[in-house]
């Protein structure tokens, strides 16, 4: 069995992801697959409108390379919510999420009833393509997918607190740019304000027994991170890796350029 990130986070486990949005390819998932060390990646919706066959596919590369996987959605309606769900991902992340209030309606979204709202539906990849029989699923589904919830507004931040208690949510995520453009120092990743948001994260996520993740800007940064109990870090995109490696190439080359 792969182990999901909800598995992860119970055991306390340090979750190393990358990020997908511009190429969603599977071939890039193979590729971070034979470097090895990624317990998984979250597909972009948010910036790079992945579409849910995109979704389908890369769940798949996901699961044939021992991975895991969610999707980042816009908080825009609860069908983005099941389609990623169903598609296979094995969970979502709220972006922009404003309030405790606007966190709750999108936890609403992830779990059928009595905890939430979701539409029903058993054709799904979650369900086993209507293998799995539906009050199975139902139970399943509301105790295994995966539910995180973005940290990079002030609202959000000034609930920090709350967010962190509702029931459902998994794993609080800073998004350190737009984080630094809500504090009013965009682009300042190590500013004193940006920390301060990242311990009150911390401070709530130890208070309700939760977890948080971040994108670290360096490596610096991602060890302060860990210092302050972070559990899921977002270590690059398959853009950064692309202009990396594409560097090194050319560096390697310098006397042909």
């Amino acid at each position: 069995m792969i182990p999901s990130f909800k598995e992860l986070l119970a055991s306390d486990e340090l979750i190393r992801v990358f990020a997908l949005a511009r190429i969603p390819h599977p071939i890039i998932v193979e590729h971070y697959a034979l470097i090895g060390g990624y317990h998984g990646f979250w597909i972009d919706q948010e910036h790079g409108g992945t579409t849910t066959q995109e979704t389908i596919v890369l769940s798949m590369a996901a699961r044939a390379n021992g991975m895991d996987s969610f999707v980042r959605v816009a908080p825009e309606g609860y069908w983005a919510v099941s389609h990623a769900l169903e598609s296979g991902a094995g969970g979502v992340m709220g972006a922009q999420i404003q309030s405790a209030e606007h966190a709750e309606e999108f936890v609403s979204w992830t779990k059928f009833a009595p905890r939430g709202k979701r539409g029903f539906n058993t054709s799904g990849r979650d369900a086993q393509y209507t293998h799995k029989p539906a009050a199975q699923f139902a139970v399943d589904a509301n105790r295994d997918s995966f539910v995180s919830i973005q940290i990079e507004t002030l609202g959000s931040l000034n609930e920090v607190d709350a967010i962190a208690a509702i029931d459902g949510v998994d794993l609080l995520f800073v998004g350190p740019a737009d984080m630094s453009q809500s504090l009013g120092c965009v682009g300042q990743y190590e500013h004193a304000k940006v920390w301060e948001a990242i311990d009150a994260v911390a401070a709530a996520c130890h208070k309700h027994g939760k977890h948080w993740g971040t994108l670290p800007a360096s490596a610096e940064f991602a060890q302060k991170s860990l210092d302050r109990g972070c559990r899921m870090l977002t270590l690059g995109n398959e853009m950064l890796a692309m202009r990396r490696g594409l560097q090194a190439v050319k560096d390697t080359f310098a006397q042909c350029f």
